[in-house]
């Protein structure tokens, strides 16, 4: 989709938005009611999105009075099959596999690699269970509330309307001084300079390894430090958390609003229903609400005596009084610890009525890109100014509806605004600390104009200089081609994925090279562009520590060593949606010293994006065919 320079309407901007977000709801709930028809429990499983056959392991009691309960599958104490459900990922607990009895509503508190442990309000009935990861109503509703206040707001959030809609122009003020930080480089600091010198817009684009969340964070202590007050939002839970363990690891303290087992148990101390539990007045609002809970029993307990009349309505008056005046003590301190906060963090759609009328000088959204664009207008009207943080060369937001993505839904509100205006509001982090440079160098010619350069610290590293490492293979890129192997790709039994259990095998002989050579199987990534061949690969893999997932899965993340499936072989030249070229950027720089590439160059060579990097590898000496690595295998 193209992106228009003319001022957009609004009317017929939020409109798009609101189709787009109707479009999307439709399609999640097909795709639960389609996964919830299927009577095979591998077939219902193949998509990750549902798990079958589970049973309770263990449960406690949770914060704010919850259930926190372990699944574990019945029959096997193994590793649960592949599945996309992560922390705060909202899902739906049936008995009896859904088909009857009731259901409870909740979200996914913590992950392993055996177990989930979900935070439902209810106990759930049945001995065997369920799980589905559930649609999102309640954020999508919270979307659609905001763009209504957006599309309408004056003041301050309808200058920022007009700046969205380019109908405004940014503005910044000269002269302003930051504080320079030993921490930073050249690019960082500059960008910190540029977000402070913002009177509304002002965008970090920060390309992979270049130390983004660092930058935003030592924005966020100066904007602190200058008296302003920081909102600090990002699309998922896993974004936020790291931000405020960032935060509070640099000596920043926030306030993580959001469901206490949506959060990561490193920061739970810093979440508002911690806080609030430290106030001098939680005490007495507990024991008010016990005493509530007790005039209700004998309210409803049955006894021989004939009650005084009208004593079980006088009873249940009083816990209504008692709840009502606890929650207005419970109200006051959640306002006090908000009130002293100077940076309070939370995802993007959360529920920011605790705020109330509570302003922050800045709103700073991490991962901007991997936000649609409604999710973005909820907490803007609580900012005067506003900064995204964010890679538009990477993965764009996840979007089911087909549709609504060809006609703009995937388009972040970051991309959207980078196209338009271009330098004016963007400054690009330069410095990479993650990768060898000749792993970093096709990246950076291809999405970055041959912009970034890798820090002294990793230019050259390699395998060999980890002290567990010998005898292995220094070159830091690898392509093996399979073309001529015979190594056709096959179609899931009864599904849409797609393996290739030949390219499987080399990618786990690969692994098993590098784990004789010393490195632990920890500090590898397997990477896979199908569902289907990640199940393979972990079904065939002989090391539990070893983390094989698809693109999505290793998006902010870093191992020493990767390889790389690319899973396509076919006569017809079809690559799916491996073209998207931003994906395989992603795949192609989460390694550090160590990057190997499988793939059949006669189906990829159709792809221009994939013809360039083959002839890239071709270029810097590291194209290999499967006959080599054979014949050598051999010898």
């Amino acid at each position: 989709m193209s992106i228009p320079n003319r001022p957009l309407r609004a009317a017929e901007h939020f409109a798009n938005l609101r189709r787009w977000l109707d479009m999307e709801g439709e399609a999640e709930r097909e795709r639960l009611e389609e996964r919830r028809k299927v009577q095979s429990s591998a077939q219902a499983e193949r998509g990750g999105e549902t798990l079958l056959d589970m049973i309770v392991s263990t449960h406690t009691s949770g914060l704010g009075g919850r259930y926190l309960i372990t699944l574990k599958k019945r029959r096997s104490a193994e590793r649960l099959p592949w599945h996309r459900f992560k922390v705060g990922s909202p899902i739906i607990l049936s008995a009896d596999g859904g088909k009857s009895g009731s259901s409870v509503q909740g979200v996914v508190s913590g992950r392993k690699s055996d177990s989930l442990e979900i935070a439902v309000d209810d106990w759930p009935e049945g001995e065997r269970f369920r799980l589905d990861l559930s649609p999102d109503e309640v954020t999508r509703k919270r979307q659609l509330a905001a763009m209504q206040v957006a599309e309408t707001a004056t003041g301050r959030l309808g200058q920022l309307r007009d700046l969205f809609l380019y109908d405004r122009e940014p503005s910044y003020r000269s002269g302003l001084e930051s504080t320079k930080s030993e921490s930073l480089n050249e690019s960082q600091q500059a960008a910190v300079e540029f977000a402070l010198s913002s009177e509304d817009l002002a965008i970090i684009h920060g390309p992979p390894g270049t130390g983004k969340t660092t930058t935003v964070v030592e924005l966020i202590r100066q904007a602190v430090s200058n008296g302003e007050r920081v909102l600090a939002c990002a699309p998922s839970n896993t974004a936020v958390d790291n931000l405020l363990e960032r935060l509070v690891n640099a000596g920043e303290p926030a306030v993580r609003l959001g469901h206490p087992a949506r959060v990561l148990e490193v920061v739970r101390s810093h979440t508002l229903d911690a806080l609030v539990a430290q106030h001098d007045a939680y005490a007495v609002i507990q024991e008010m609400y016990r005493e509530a809970e007790q005039l209700d029993r004998k309210a409803s307990r049955y006894t021989r005596g004939r009650p005084a009349p009208g004593q079980k309505y006088q009873q249940r008056q009083e816990a209504r009084e008692l709840r009502k005046h606890a929650r207005m003590m419970e109200r006051q301190a959640i306002n006090e610890v908000i009130a002293t906060a100077r940076v309070v963090c939370a995802t993007v759609s959360f529920d920011f009525s605790t705020l109330d009328d509570h302003e922050f000088d800045l709103l700073v959204i991490d991962e901007a890109c991997q936000s649609v664009e409604p999710g973005c207008w909820v907490p803007l009207k609580y900012a005067s100014k506003v900064v995204l943080a964010g890679d538009h060369c990477q993965l764009p937001p996840t979007i089911l509806s087909k549709e609504a993505a060809r006609e703009g839904y995937a388009v972040s509100l970051m991309q959207r605004l980078v196209e338009h205006y271009g330098d004016a509001t963007t400054r690009q982090l330069t410095v990479q600390y993650r990768m060898h440079e000749q792993i970093m160098q096709f990246s950076s010619d291809t999405f970055y104009d041959g912009s970034l350069t890798a820090h002294e610290s990793v230019r050259q590293h390699v395998l060999s200089d980890l002290p567990q490492v010998s005898g292995c293979d220094d070159s830091p890129v690898l392509f093996i081609d399979t073309a001529g192997a015979g190594w056709d790709e096959e179609q899931e039994p009864e599904g849409l994925s797609r393996l290739n259990p030949n390219e499987g095998r080399l990618v786990l002989d690969q692994v098993n090279a590098l784990c004789e050579a010393g490195l632990s199987p920890a500090d590898i990534a397997v990477i896979a562009p199908y569902a289907a061949q990640v199940r393979w690969l972990r079904q065939n893999a002989e090391f539990d520590q070893l983390e094989i997932d698809t693109v999505d899965g290793f998006q902010g993340r870093e191992k020493e060593a990767v390889v790389m499936c690319t899973v396509r072989s076919n006569g017809k030249g079809e690559v799916g949606f491996l073209s998207d070229a931003r994906r395989m950027n992603v795949a192609l720089t989460r390694a550090r010293r160590k990057l190997i590439v499988i793939g059949d160059s006669g189906t990829l060579g159709s792809d221009e994006f994939f013809t360039t990097l083959i002839g890239w590898f071709e270029t810097v000496g590291a194209y290999r065919s499967v006959w080599e690595m054979t014949s050598e295998v051999e010898s």
